[in-house]
């Protein structure tokens, strides 16, 4: 993947963003359990971060996968992953389906704000009897004239307390589970919507919700595209966010090991740096290779999808091994820290508590071997995978 002149202006600006209005306030933002949202998303719109692959009639920059890239690598660098996740959300899990199949009205309404930042999206499909099986969602959008009323619950909701808007997933008619789903726009202002928040074992600063939908009434021209599409527009959202994640990672790993080697080489044990053990530094090379191994992997998968190729195996498997890695670089390098890797306020502790949701949250490691697994022909023929293959 080549870099050019404007791709390094925009992680320019990125990086100094990280730098100067979000790390020096994620301790305080942790401590919260929330981040001001509305706040960082108006001070990303204004610096144009918010739509950079989206419509320029609708505030957008019109850009290719590339910059998305960029953008997430940058957000890397931020010293939690609760902050990163909700913007990952607004730029890349809740937009893609309203951007690209949205109706003119749809996106004045809806996307054109959340570029600039006015407004903060969340994206509705998870339920309290399953996340992973999308196919499975009960929340029901039933037809009452010009309109749908809608009744259901929504869990695990990124956003979802300060929202201003849900892209929600419903089933809009009792037929095929693939067939019958659709995805509509709800202000969450709305009569009949009730929120409740979500304590977390990490991504503290990120706000997660259950949401409740009793009788909640909207017009039917808040549809996202046809009526029943609404399961495929969600599966090709899954591939941005799953590429978002993986790109969003990186730097992380990067991080954790940088500090890592700068711990283990002041540290000292019986006469001499940690370092300087064969059994660290061996590991530590290991891991940078693997980081290495997922940044070619997720270049790669940005480049098919700007080919218009079908990506989802290679974001399947970028997916599949953030997960794994993130896991895999936070415990290794806790445990060459010591004591003071179990302590609270360590980067590399919270990182280990912050990265274990990436093997969950959109699409679990095993939704994504199955969806491996059919691509490449290997499931017996008389199973069906299972989840949002």
């Amino acid at each position: 993947m080549q870099f050019n002149e404007q791709h390094e202006q925009l992680r320019d600006t990125v990086a100094k963003f990280v730098a100067n209005e979000i790390n020096p306030y994620v301790d305080e933002w942790e401590a919260a359990d929330q981040f001001p949202s509305h706040e960082v998303f108006k001070k990303m719109g204004d610096l144009g971060l918010l739509g950079l692959r989206y419509p320029v009639e609708f505030g957008g920059a019109g850009l290719d996968m590339t910059y998305s890239l960029v953008l997430a690598e940058e957000l890397g660098m931020i010293d939690c992953g609760g902050v990163p996740m909700a913007i990952g959300v607004q730029t890349d899990m809740c937009t893609p389906a309203l951007a690209r199949f949205g109706s003119d009205d749809l996106r004045k309404q809806f996307l054109a704000p959340a570029i600039a930042g006015d407004m903060v999206g969340c994206l509705g499909v998870s339920e309290p009897g399953g996340g992973s099986d999308v196919a499975a969602v009960k929340t029901n959008a039933k037809s009452d004239g010009d309109d749908y009323i809608i009744n259901g619950t929504k869990m695990w909701i990124t956003n979802g307390l300060k929202a201003d808007w849900c892209c929600l997933l419903a089933n809009t008619s009792d037929g095929k589970p693939h067939e019958s789903k659709s995805l509509i726009m709800v202000p969450m202002d709305l009569p009949g919507i009730e929120k409740q928040k979500i304590h977390k074992i990490g991504m503290h600063s990120s706000d997660t919700a259950q949401l409740f939908f009793d009788d909640v009434r909207v017009p039917k021209r808040y549809r996202i595209g046809d009526e029943g599409a609404g399961f495929i527009y969600q599966m090709l959202q899954f591939q941005e966010e799953r590429i978002y994640g993986a790109a969003s990672s990186l730097k992380n790993l990067d991080k954790q090991i940088d500090l890592t080697i700068e711990y283990t080489r002041d540290r000292h044990a019986f006469g001499q740096p940690l370092l300087d053990n064969q059994a660290i530094h061996f590991r530590l090379a290991e891991l940078r290779t693997e980081v290495e191994m997922l940044r070619s992997l997720t270049y790669r998968c940005v480049d098919d999808f700007n080919q218009g190729k079908d990506i989802t195996k290679l974001a399947s498997m970028a997916k599949l091994k953030c997960g794994r890695l993130a896991r895999e670089v936070s415990d290794s390098c806790l445990q060459f820290w010591g004591g003071m890797g179990y302590t609270a306020d360590n980067l590399v502790s919270r990182s280990f508590r912050d990265g274990r949701l990436i093997s969950i949250g959109g699409g679990a490691d095993e939704i994504m071997l199955g969806i491996i697994a059919k691509l490449e022909g290997t499931l017996p023929k008389r199973r069906k995978p299972e989840g949002n293959t």
